[in-house]
């Protein structure tokens, strides 16, 4: 028994996190740490007996027979009401959030069954071999252990798995506010009882038959009641509408029931917690504004924002928080929200100011948009398409109501999250006119740049909050073979963060030829000169090195190993004729001296 009793304190942290990768995924984290927990306490018998052949002649038998009890406890897990867990009184135990690969592996986990997720917990917490985790599986009662782990062994193994670690939690109160306004409540009510009774007795009357408390008030965060509502028509009246603006839609806004999981999912996020890269996480602050609460296809959503972040609750089996930043918004930024998402087609819930919407194909620049049907503000499903894949996106084209100063158009294109991303464009520079400024890419010229050249926009995930294409230089090519256009496309996200990348378009390129970039200001209204360089194989066979630069460029200076070429660029472009490829360094002089180079 000693020896059982120092290998179940030795490798306690193992035993538990096999039981809690094991037991039912559709438990909350919370009941998983504090079944795991209970499955390796109880894995020490009162009687111990000799163990077996353990799975491997370098195992210890012992702790062989310690795995052995605790998987069959979480692949026959009792009852709630009949598990002896360790109790926690006012706290909830939360294992890490881990990264984006943990979200995912634990979506996976959920829909395998007890035996594949006890599989996966041998190969990737034991780190034993597929035919010795199949053999600990049968040992354990494990009908078809070969199947099972067929199942886990396409799914990531790594070690470290810090979201499935029940050793290392996080606690945070879940009732504190309501225990101390309760306790609050019952200590007024009893000073007021004895100091009642006091003067009855004095007075020699009866005190009268005594009524329960009142309720105590709500004012938490998490306090359906309390939710912030806009009037409908407040995105008038103000001189910047955004999400701050938007009203209370949905036929479900006053099912308390629903709102009320959708801020418990925001109070205590857990395993179906989702939040893009670099959002926080933890609850609100202050009650946060409801935006909407609806069925969208037979499926209960709840939209609420608190000033920075936007949570979407999706109800039910499989649903689940989405988190993403939505602050500083506007007209066009706040347009629409995702709804809900199945397989490449999105519902989009619009802005209250959208008039009319449509949708069209990026890469069909002349083809007419396609009206979008939007009853209550609620789209129908609108294919999407990933932007950045030079497949042809779908976006979305959003007419603003004549209330709206402005009456804008504008497009958005999904990229995956809660907000789609607002596309822009800036035209050719004119050495004549100051620096032109970004403006909606629904004109002509704009449609056709994005058609060629949108799938090199360096960052297309969720999280983007406007994408723009600015056109720097237009460049005529030798031997008469056309002209190349010069783009830097940039990409801003909510969270203030940036990068850019150079690109060149070629007269017979299928599409954009990506020739520099990385994160930064650069192509922002902050850095708003550039240069780019590509070789180039004429339709003759000449190899040409082309640079170009943006409207303040006056001089372009290429340098190599054996030659170099320095000459003005009164169109800031330059094209040098060379016999062979080498390793080039391409320099351009503004036209205040400044030397710049190209992005890398």
């Amino acid at each position: 028994m000693a020896q059982a009793e120092a290998a179940l304190v030795r490798h306690y942290r193992r035993l538990a996190r096999l039981a809690y990768l094991a037991l039912p995924a559709d438990r909350d984290r919370h009941s998983r740490v504090l079944a795991a927990h209970a499955a390796v306490q109880r894995a020490l018998p009162s009687r111990w007996t000799r163990p077996g052949e353990p799975a491997g002649p370098d195992e210890d038998p012992v702790y062989d027979a310690l795995r052995q009890r605790v998987l069959r406890a979480a692949l026959h897990p009792l009852p709630a009401h009949r598990l002896l867990t360790p109790r926690v009184w006012g706290l909830r135990l939360f294992t890490p959030h881990g990264g984006e690969e943990d979200a995912a592996l634990d979506r996976a986990l959920a829909a395998l069954n007890a035996p594949a997720r006890a599989a996966f917990a041998l190969l990737a917490v034991e780190e034993l071999a597929p035919e010795r985790a199949a053999d600990v599986l049968r040992r354990a009662g494990v009908e078809r252990p070969d199947e099972a782990v067929e199942a886990a062994s396409g799914l990531f193994l790594g070690t470290e798995l810090p979201a499935f670690d029940p050793c290392a939690v996080r606690v945070q109160p879940t009732d504190l506010l309501r225990r101390r306004r309760i306790l609050t409540a019952v200590v007024a009510v009893a000073v007021l009882g004895l100091v009642t009774s006091t003067l009855l007795g004095a007075s020699g009357g009866a005190a009268p038959a005594a009524r329960p408390p009142a309720a105590p008030p709500g004012g938490t965060a998490t306090d359906p009641a309390r939710l912030v509502r806009v009037a409908a028509d407040q995105w008038q009246h103000t001189a910047e509408p955004g999400f701050p603006a938007w009203p209370a839609r949905g036929d479900r806004r006053d099912d308390t029931a629903l709102l009320g999981r959708a801020l418990a999912a925001w109070a205590q996020p857990g395993p179906q917690t989702r939040a893009e890269a670099g959002v926080d996480t933890t609850p609100p602050s202050a009650p946060p504004r409801l935006l909407f609460a609806g069925t969208v296809d037979g499926t209960a959503v709840v939209v609420l924002h608190d000033e920075q972040r936007l949570a979407r609750y999706t109800d039910g089996r499989g649903g689940g928080l989405d988190l993403a930043r939505a602050d500083d918004s506007d007209v066009t930024t706040a347009g629409a929200v995702v709804l809900r998402r199945q397989g490449t087609a999105a519902r989009y819930l619009l802005a209250p100011w959208v008039d009319t919407a449509e949708t069209r194909r990026i890469d069909q620049p002349d083809a007419p948009a396609q009206p979008l049907d939007h009853p209550d503000g609620i789209t129908a499903a609108a294919p999407t398409g990933a932007l950045a894949d030079c497949q042809g996106a779908t976006v979305l084209q959003l007419h603003s109501s004549p209330a709206i100063a402005e009456k804008q158009t504008f497009l958005l294109a999904d990229l995956g999250g809660l907000v789609p991303a607002h596309l822009t464009y800036t035209p050719p520079p004119d050495r004549t006119q100051p620096a032109r400024e970004p403006r909606e890419a629904t004109g002509p010229d704009a449609l056709q740049a994005w058609a060629r050249g949108g799938c090199a926009v360096p960052d297309g995930t969720p999280g983007v909050k406007q994408l723009d294409l600015w056109a720097f230089a237009v460049q005529p090519l030798p031997q008469n073979a056309g002209t190349a256009a010069w783009m830097c496309l940039r990409a801003d996200r909510w969270n203030g963060d940036g990068s850019a990348a150079t690109a060149v378009l070629l007269p017979t390129a299928r599409g954009p030829q990506r020739t520099g970039g990385g994160p930064g200001r650069a192509c922002s209204r902050s850095e708003q000169d550039t240069v780019g360089t590509t070789w180039w194989r004429s339709p003759q066979g000449t190899d040409f090195l082309l640079a170009a630069g943006s409207r303040r460029v006056t001089r372009l200076t290429v340098k190599a190993p054996d030659w170099s070429a320095d000459r003005p660029a009164p169109d800031h472009t330059l094209a040098v004729e060379r016999p062979a490829r080498a390793t080039v360094q391409v320099e351009a002089v503004l036209d205040n001296g400044t030397r710049i180079s190209p992005p890398h």
